[in-house]
């Protein structure tokens, strides 16, 4: 790889807190001679720069195998680039003085501010936003273009300050892309939100940092914070791989659990799910006592809708019912399959007016939205058996039967109607239930 040392130069690799290497005879541009034998402190620089170069690929290709196992999540190969190009830029880094300096220091910088921007597109596709290639090889291309400008050239500073800012911005930006998802319930996002923008404010506060430092180039390896901020930003590379292999993880396992609850057809929630769901509203109903509407619902004549018209307007129609139901519920109501062409609902802290009024909304609304249905004069109907319970500690699978009872009755006297049974008390619904029935015709 050749020899190489960190000196104060028109150089910037930010791996390395902006130090150029020498010119590969052991003396910098400045004029002093040095070697690596020649100083402890030189020593840890020359072993964290090869620890670097290994951890670096080594989670590339990590996070690479971890991507070919579950290839759905495509953002983890972009983490995976990600590292293995920072390697690459750090080995291009130690080649300073072997190949000539466009490739040890334009582009192994230009390596590695795609590399970090590479990390920002796996952010958006993490999320499901789409790639911008013009961004994305905006760092790298304002970095060739401006650090070969007359006033850059030969002021590190500036060209210091402009590296630590097209870091910290795609840092902010991976930061922010995952902040914009925290919609979804994954733990691990929120220590990646932290680990990125707590690194992209170190970068931005380097500059002021080297300031401050009382700089000698014949001292220079004695500065503790080469040490510290390289050893830092080993410590991020670590952490955020893992991190983003957690969040990975996360999500498939969360995926997973959600497509066990929900109904993959109408995308509500399936039998399991409702119950579950409704078991849980039921005990918080125990510890603060409200009315509450049990609905039963099937859709009238569903299998001749199948034998009329095929199976696909058949799912269409069961996909019509679950869109209308979601719109006229409430966030505090939950709608489920049972299976088939059965759902249920349950209505929480409901009066009865204002039960029979939406299971009325929700008759007519699937009614006017099957009229016709992909060209096909499908005319569907449902029928609702409805339950309300006002104080009685009933549990749901009393209130489902009886709600099952006044479904029964709906379709008894007509079809495409709602039939009330009101229950007060758990022997009256089990023995005597009085349906009392509130009919709707259809409007067609």
């Amino acid at each position: 790889m050749g020899t190489y040392r960190p000196c104060v130069s028109n150089g910037i690799h930010l791996f390395f807190a902006a130090f150029e290497l020498g010119d590969g005879n052991g003396t910098d541009r400045l004029g002093v001679r040095s070697s690596f034998s020649g100083s402890s402190m030189n020593l840890g620089v020359n072993t964290l720069f090869l620890v670097t170069i290994y951890v670096e690929a080594i989670l590339g290709l990590l996070l690479l195998f971890a991507w070919l196992q579950n290839v759905q999540i495509r953002a983890v190969a972009w983490w995976g680039c990600a590292n293995l190009m920072r390697a690459s830029s750090i080995v291009l880094f130690g080649m300073y003085g072997d190949v000539s300096e466009a490739v040890s220091i334009d582009l192994a910088n230009a390596m590695l501010f795609l590399a970090y921007a590479v990390t920002w597109t796996g952010a958006r596709v993490f999320d499901g936003r789409k790639a911008l290639p013009i961004y994305l090889v905006a760092g790298p291309v304002v970095w060739v273009v401006v650090s070969h400008l007359p006033t850059f050239t030969d002021a590190l500073d500036l060209r210091f300050l402009l590296a630590s800012g097209i870091i910290t911005a795609y840092t902010w930006l991976t930061a922010y892309e995952f902040w914009r998802g925290r919609s979804e319930p994954l733990v691990s996002r929120w220590p990646a939100i932290f680990v990125l923008f707590a690194h992209g404010s170190l970068f931005l506060l380097r500059t002021p940092l080297a300031a401050m430092l009382p700089w000698s180039p014949t001292k220079v390896f004695e500065s503790v914070w080469l040490t510290v901020l390289s050893f830092e930003t080993l410590l991020f590379t670590i952490a955020t791989a893992f991190i983003f292999l957690a969040m990975a993880k996360e999500r498939t396992e969360y995926r997973h659990k959600t497509a066990a609850m929900i109904d993959p057809l109408t995308g509500i929630a399936n039998r399991r799910s409702f119950l579950n769901d409704s078991t849980e509203l039921m005990r918080r109903r125990s510890a603060k006592p409200c009315p509450i509407a049990v609905l039963l619902i099937d859709l009238d004549h569903f299998k001749s809708i199948n034998d009329r018209f095929g199976h696909a307007v058949g799912d269409r129609v069961l996909q019509i019912f679950a869109e209308r139901a979601k719109e006229t519920i409430r966030a505090s109501d939950l709608v489920g399959r049972l299976g088939g062409e059965e759902f249920a609902a349950v209505l929480y802290n409901a009066s009865q007016e204002k039960a029979v009024a939406l299971a009325e909304q929700i008759r007519c609304a699937f009614a006017e939205a099957t009229t016709e249905v992909d060209g096909c004069p499908v005319a569907a109907t449902l029928s609702i058996g409805m339950v309300l319970n006002q104080d009685a500690a009933l549990d749901l699978p009393e209130l489902l039967a009886q709600a099952d009872q006044a479904l029964y009755e709906a379709k008894e006297r007509g079809r495409n109607r709602v039939e009330v049974a009101a229950c007060d008390l758990p022997h009256s619904c089990k023995d005597s239930p009085r349906l009392g029935a509130h009919t709707a015709k259809s409007a067609a």
